[in-house]
Parts: C-alpha cells; structure tokens; sequence
C-alpha cells in the first residue's frame, strides 16, 4: 500500500468535498482516461483504474469513514474487517491517574464501549464503479454495450475460505479468533492500552495450515471481466445506471454490492439535445427562403421532408412534434426543433449580379417590412 496515493488526492478534491463534487470530479477525471479515448495509452488505463478505485472507496459513506480514520489499511480486504478499531481503554483508576492513557484513548477515538468488528461476521459487498460511452443514437434509442468491470470476487477454487484443498483453518492462538490484539505500553503518564490488528493473522482470526495458491488465502480476488448491459432508450450524458448484486462479491454469506455506470454520450455533429428535445439547424437558399421549398431534414429516425413558407426569416424555427427522444422509463418522446438559416450567395456571376440589381429596382417597401420599420423609427429618431 505504500505506493497508493491518496483517494482525495487522485480525484483532486478536498477532504471535506461533498458528495456532488466528488462525482463531478470522478466523472470529469474518468471520461479523461477512459480506455475507449485513449487506445494503446498504458499510463491513461493506469490513471483510469486508480480513479475509479478512489471513486469506489470515497463514494461509500461507510468506506470513506474507514478510510479518513485509518487510511488505506481500512478499506484494503486485506486488514480484515477494517471495521472500527481504535484505542480501547477504561476509566478505572481516574481519580488517582493511575491509567491516564485511558483518557487519552477516550479523547483519541477510543474507549472501552469500542470494538473491532468480528473479522468472520457476515459482510455486504462493497460498491463497483465504472463508465460506458455512448452515441448520441445509442442513448437516444437504447442498446446493449460490453464494458469491462474490475470487482472483488469469491476465489472460485477455495469458495471463499482461503483454504486450498486438504488444508484446515484453525482459530487463531494469538488473538483467540478477534482478528486484534490489546497492546499495553506503560509511559510516564501512566499505562496506555489500544488495540491493533493481530500480527499472526492480520486480522482474519484463523491461522491456515494450507492457503489456497489463487488467492493467497485472502478468500477473494481481484477479478475483470467483460459484461453486457442494457442501455435504456433516453439515458443521457452523466446518467448513472445501477446493476443491483454486480459489485463485490459479500463475505461470508452477505449480498454482493452494486455495480454503479456512469454514462458520457459524445457529442454529435448535426444534433443538440435539451432534456428529451432535439435541435438542429439548416441552412436555406435565398431563393428558397423567399418563395418556399420543400428540404430534407435529418432526424434521429432518418430524414423527413419540412415544407418551408414563403417568405421565411433567418432564425425561424419549425417544431417537428414527436421526433425527439424517448422519456427515460415513460411512454412518449420529445419534439424536434429545427432552426433555418439564409445564407447569402457568393462568388456571383455578372448575370446573376443584374439579375439581383433587376430584383432590387422592382422591390418595395411592401416587400421589406422590417426595413421600413427601421426607416420610419429612423425618421423619427432625426426629427
């Protein structure tokens, strides 16, 4: 564990970050180094990992809490239950000073009232973390996506136990299957006494005569894995998507945890999205905006024929109703808006310049409300 870097200092966040900041922090950090975005980038996958484990400790209210008090040893399976710990004590002898490090040890987390959780008690599985990147169709219609997922796991060739095959599991000798010791040091101001993990069985409470080869006798192993999944139709960028039992595996007979998704949709070219609206823009003719036309426009369905009026202005919006996306988990779908833009010819030919020229002389004010507004207000401003 020595050459861990801090969780907070992974995820770049202050020790006192909320829950929000924590994962907008996670979410900015892991789209960064997401293998999809960055193939071949071994230093990118290592910065990916390490995000996601600080993100799966500190996104825990219960891991977090371990973990501000006793660092990486109190999240890490190997430290056994990692569960509360501290100085213990008691109060006998207060009134002579006798056991002044009791007091410390109440003053230092301790206490007699606290103890070490029973390393072999039954205990949920923690919570997994990971990211899937989505098209702009995909989480609008919905699909299935493969995603690798790194997990805490049941060896599967001891069951858990962490006993290979013709050995035994003894309680521990030293601290009679606690999985902690008591240690007494006598100072100048009396006798201290905490409690740590035991040495001989680092906080398990059993001594293995044979420790199955897999996972070293710790009963569990990191394990990756492919698994599928279903994108339902609206998810959008951000969205977290919850697969209940798909975290790490329990021990001791406990429920494995969840497996929490995080989604990033990448942005699209044509495409803009607003809750479960859609918007585009087209560009028009000149030509086509004054005397109208029928165009071809994109949806996330394909194309559809929009008839535009005479007479459109730049900036004119029409509402394709019921082309937009579909309402995460209701019937229904969004609209889609589409916004018009003129764009004014270039690079004229010298017909086309007196044909224009010929245009103008025939027009009006009738033709140009806009301008004569302008004129008038003009008129008014002068006078």
């Amino acid at each position: 564990m020595a050459d861990k870097r801090d969780y907070y200092e992974v995820l770049g966040v202050d020790r006192s970050a909320a829950d929000d900041e924590l994962k907008k922090a996670y979410r900015k950090l892991a789209k960064k180094y997401h293998p999809d975005l960055n193939p071949g980038d071994a230093a990118a996958e290592k910065n990916f990992k390490e995000v996601n484990e600080a993100y799966e400790i500190l996104s825990d209210k219960e891991k977090r809490a371990r973990y501000d008090q006793f660092g990486h040893a109190g999240v890490d399976p190997n430290f056994g239950a990692g569960g509360g710990g501290g100085y213990s004590g008691g109060f006998g002898g207060f009134g002579g000073f006798d056991d002044l490090g009791s007091i410390f040890s109440e003053f230092f987390g301790g206490g007699a009232s606290r103890r070490r959780a029973d390393p072999n008690a039954p205990r949920r599985g923690g919570d997994s973390s990971a990211q899937v990147i989505l098209s702009f169709e995909e989480a609008a219609k919905g699909c299935k996506k493969k995603i690798k997922v790194t997990r805490n796991a049941t060896c599967d060739s001891c069951g858990g136990n962490g006993v290979a095959e013709g050995g035994a599991a003894k309680t521990c000798p030293n601290c009679h299957g606690t999985g902690h010791v008591n240690v007494v040091q006598r100072t100048a101001f009396g006798t201290i006494q905490n409690q740590t993990v035991c040495g001989q069985c680092r906080g398990s409470g059993k001594i293995i005569d044979k420790p199955c080869q897999k996972c070293a006798g710790k009963g569990r192993i990191r394990l990756t894995e492919q698994r599928e999944i279903e994108i339902p139709a609206g998810i959008d960028d951000g969205h977290t998507i919850r697969v209940r039992g798909a975290g790490d595996s329990g021990v001791n007979g406990d429920p494995a945890g969840d497996l929490h998704i995080t989604v990033a949709v990448r942005p699209h070219p044509i495409f803009e999205r607003e809750g479960f609206d859609v918007f585009c823009s087209i560009p028009l003719t000149f030509t086509q905006a004054a005397l109208g036309a029928e165009v071809i426009v994109p949806t996330i369905d394909g194309k559809v024929k929009l008839t535009i009026p005479e007479g459109t202005q730049p900036g004119s919006e029409f509402k394709l109703r019921g082309k937009g996306i579909q309402r995460l988990n209701y019937n229904g779908r969004g609209d889609q808006y589409v916004t018009v833009t003129v764009e004014v010819p270039r690079n004229l030919s010298k017909k086309q310049k007196e044909l224009l020229k010929d245009f103008e002389d025939e027009s009006d004010d009738k033709n140009y409300a806009r301008k004569k507004s302008f004129t008038e207000k003009l008129k008014d401003f002068f006078d």
